[in-house]
């Protein structure tokens, strides 16, 4: 277990940190409600985590740093909030007085995002996939915000902490495998992991579970390392010969844009991938037809599974 103790030892330190740099916004909050939650947490969280981590030969202040009224509400938590807040509030003002004859330019910019996540579902998952178009949009406003948060003052990027990132890839994992369900059933969900071929299903089953079980945390791991590490190259750069180095993150900055636009297309492009492996077209017209169309309707249920 020793490694496990030096991964929560190194997790300590980083949380350790980021609320010693804590924004004035977190440090507000835990002012006036840091009490609260603190007496909350030590009554009912803390007692389970003790329990679960003990059996790992570790404790929770190992792993999550030390419980204080201070950081009792972590600044991850705080900054997605305002991320959500500041997603809902940027596309009611970018909107404005909705116009199809004279659209002003941020409708025009909300309408090319539309266009271009409906485009990659239609053509990822079929024209039926436009259905999981609010929850596929509603990752990629969010996570594009969280990550451009970083770059203003007295923000953080929420994506720039495991916490958030691995709940984010969870989010996209229960939502992929509850389409698979109430569309096919758990049965024919859980068949699709055998693969096409049976004589071979014993091995590729097992294989097939772990490489989806394992999803959540490279959506998270891959998301949270980019920023993270766009992050401390900034702060690296700032302080390699203070003065003359303050300025300089400030030309880094459009390669932190380019990255937070680059790490929200991967994660919503993967989320498309997954729910297109889970959901597939209804077919409807199957008998209704000649023999001719229904040998077309069977090639075409075949496609998806060779794709």
């Amino acid at each position: 277990m020793f490694w496990l103790q030096e991964a929560a030892h190194e997790a300590a330190e980083h949380a350790e940190e980021a609320e010693h740099h804590a924004p004035l916004v977190v440090q507000l909050v835990n002012h006036y409600f840091g009490e609260a939650a603190y007496r909350f947490e030590m009554n009912y969280t803390y007692p389970l985590w003790t329990k679960f981590f003990a059996k790992f030969g570790t404790t929770p202040d190992a792993v999550f740093g030390p419980y204080t009224p201070e950081n009792a509400i972590p600044w991850y938590t705080v900054m997605f909030v305002i991320a959500c807040i500041l997603s809902v509030a940027i596309i009611w003002i970018f909107k404005g007085h909705l116009s199809e004859d004279k659209p002003g330019g941020g409708q025009q910019t909300l309408e090319l995002g539309v266009l271009a996540v409906r485009s990659m579902l239609e053509d990822i998952v079929g024209p039926h996939g436009l259905k999981y178009f609010p929850v596929v949009m509603t990752f990629g406003v969010l996570i594009l915000v969280s990550n451009l948060m970083g770059l203003f003052p007295l923000f953080m990027s929420p994506t720039s902490a495991t916490s958030v990132t691995f709940a984010l890839g969870i989010s996209s994992f229960l939502y992929y495998n509850y389409i698979g369900i109430s569309e096919n059933g758990i049965l024919t969900h859980l068949k699709h992991f055998a693969g096409p071929v049976w004589w071979i299903a014993p091995l590729i089953f097992p294989i097939e579970v772990i490489s989806n079980l394992i999803r959540p945390f490279s959506l998270g791991i891959r998301l949270f390392g980019n920023l993270f590490a766009d992050e401390k190259v900034m702060e690296t750069v700032a302080h390699l010969a203070p003065p003359y180095t303050w300025f300089a993150p400030i030309a880094l900055m459009p390669l932190s844009v380019f990255v937070a636009f680059i790490q929200t297309f991967v994660f919503v492009l993967l989320s498309q991938l997954y729910l297109s492996e889970v959901s597939h077209a209804p077919h409807e017209a199957h008998g209704e037809h000649g023999d001719h169309e229904s040998i077309n309707t069977d090639d075409d249920m075949i496609a998806p599974v060779l794709t």
